[in-house]
């Protein structure tokens, strides 16, 4: 019946595959997935064993979870050892992910979670020490920090393979924004070749198959929105690439993913002591949150104003942020005011050279100039309705707004601030410009702005004391239904 397990073996190779019945499918026939047809490398004709198989152990450690029990190492070496070899569902991956949403997990079976995605793995030996490295929390549009940190760190002589995301539901990840400078899609081979050589790569970690595990888990917690997983699904992939050193930024702030100072500093606890536990040096950078960073939200503008950055030019939070979080890992590696040196590596041009080094090495074009990156042709200026100044800026809502207009997959498109936080603001004047490649997402990223209005204006905090107006529907008594 659907939902059993069956076995498959050809020519010495065996996987289990989650059984799924059709109604229109020609009778007496078996079918297989693409992936089970890669994984055992099928052609037509060859001959496929089937038989049922058994019934994963790792059920009853689930079933413990959702019952609020605590698992033990072996039980989540083997839980997680089934995941990578797909013998369990998704229902079940999504049933465990949510347990550990609503129970937490304890820093034991964070340590053993870690572990067995590191060993159920690859792994890199850059054959060096130290590896350096930063990594972000995210929920900050516009954070192109990675772009700085990593050639003012190596300008200095330090390792720092830097595996990064795509973007999930942000307008950019930090791949995104380095495929627009060179290729990021590397082999492990590869990025050990790049790394020998400069010192430095920015590279996409999702086909390298560090920690499998997290990303099937991802694939799970990405619809529920939710993410119990958080510390061993980054602290995993950093053990899996040697990292030694590690600044974590938390950004916090109103729509930010950490809101409290309070959350922040049990996160960064949480982050130091399990790093500790994996052999890992931590320490966390609490940052500003309450709007991007930068002025550009979008691949191939955030690549723009990170070379204009490390040209010299720059808006200064920015400037500020990756020359802190540089200085934070020069510290931890013994130099002293860590943060000047990322200046003067910054000021006098080094930064840029080691840079180019690294857009060489990975296939790109070493003399690249921001002029020479492609922007949306359609435009549209979002003007300010008052005169004032910037009061409040939506984390979200600019988010929401860059996608729709067809970022991180139309690399020119995007989001480019003229005011922030304090700012003036003229009536008539632009607040922002979107960018699309197409002109129908143009029209539709700005239906959403003039929806959302992501940018308040006014001339003082709190002057103006209705934000919305909600409608309803009085329904059978006290009962009402919300417009939507």
């Amino acid at each position: 019946m659907s939902t059993d397990r069956v076995e498959l073996s050809t020519m010495g190779s065996t996987l289990v595959a989650i059984l799924n019945t059709a109604s229109e499918f020609p009778h007496g026939c078996l079918g297989v997935f693409k992936e089970v047809r890669t994984r055992l490398e099928l052609s037509d004709g060859d001959v496929i064993q089937v038989r049922p198989a058994d019934r994963p152990e790792s059920l009853s450690s689930i079933r413990e979870k959702i019952n609020g029990e605590k698992l033990v190492a072996s039980q989540i070496e083997a839980l997680v050892k089934d995941v990578v070899e797909r013998h369990l569902s998704e229902i079940e991956i999504a049933s465990f992910v949510t347990a550990l949403h609503v129970y937490g997990m304890s820093m034991e079976e964070a340590e053993a979670l870690s572990r067995s995605m590191v060993r159920m793995g690859r792994t890199i030996d850059f054959k060096r020490k130290p590896i350096l490295d930063k990594h972000s929390i995210g929920g900050v549009p516009g954070d192109k920090t990675t772009l700085i940190v990593t050639p003012i760190v190596a300008a200095a002589g330090y390792t720092i393979p830097k595996s990064s995301s795509r973007a999930i539901t942000s307008p950019a990840g930090t791949a995104d924004r380095m495929e627009v400078l060179a290729p990021v899609n590397l082999r492990i081979e590869e990025i050990i070749e790049v790394v020998d050589k400069v010192g430095a790569c920015i590279v996409w970690g999702g086909a390298l198959d560090l920690a499998p595990a997290d990303d099937i888990f991802i694939q799970v917690e990405y619809p529920l929105s939710i993410d119990p997983l958080l510390l061993p699904s980054i602290l995993s992939k950093k053990k899996a690439m040697g990292s030694s050193h590690i600044v974590i930024d938390i950004p916090v702030g109103r729509g930010a993913k950490m809101n409290t100072l309070s959350q922040t500093n049990q996160l960064a606890q949480d982050f130091i002591i399990l790093g500790s536990r994996l052999g890992m040096h931590i320490e966390c950078a609490v940052t500003e949150g309450d709007q991007p960073i930068g002025h550009a939200i979008g691949p191939a503008l955030e690549a723009r104003e990170a070379l204009e950055t490390l040209l010299g030019g720059g808006p200064p939070d920015l400037v500020d942020k990756a020359t802190s979080l540089a200085g934070i890992l020069f510290e931890m590696v013994g130099e002293e005011n860590g943060k000047e040196k990322a200046i003067e590596l910054l000021a006098s041009g080094k930064a840029m050279v080691k840079m180019r080094e690294i857009i060489e090495a990975q296939g790109g074009d070493p003399q690249v100039s921001p002029e020479d990156l492609e922007v949306g042709e359609n435009q549209f200026d979002i003007l300010a309705d008052r005169d004032g100044r910037v009061l409040s800026v939506e984390n979200k809502a600019i988010a929401r707004i860059a996608r729709t207009a067809g970022a991180p997959n139309d690399k020119g498109a995007g989001l480019l601030l003229n005011a922030k936080l304090g700012d003036p603001a003229s009536e008539g004047e632009p607040l922002y410009k979107i960018f699309a490649e197409n002109s129908q997402k143009l029209e539709q990223a700005v239906e959403l702005a003039e929806n959302l209005r992501p940018i308040g204006v006014g001339n003082r905090i709190g002057e103006t004391m209705l934000i919305k107006q909600i409608k309803g529907v009085i329904r059978r008594g006290d009962r009402f239904i919300l417009e939507r």
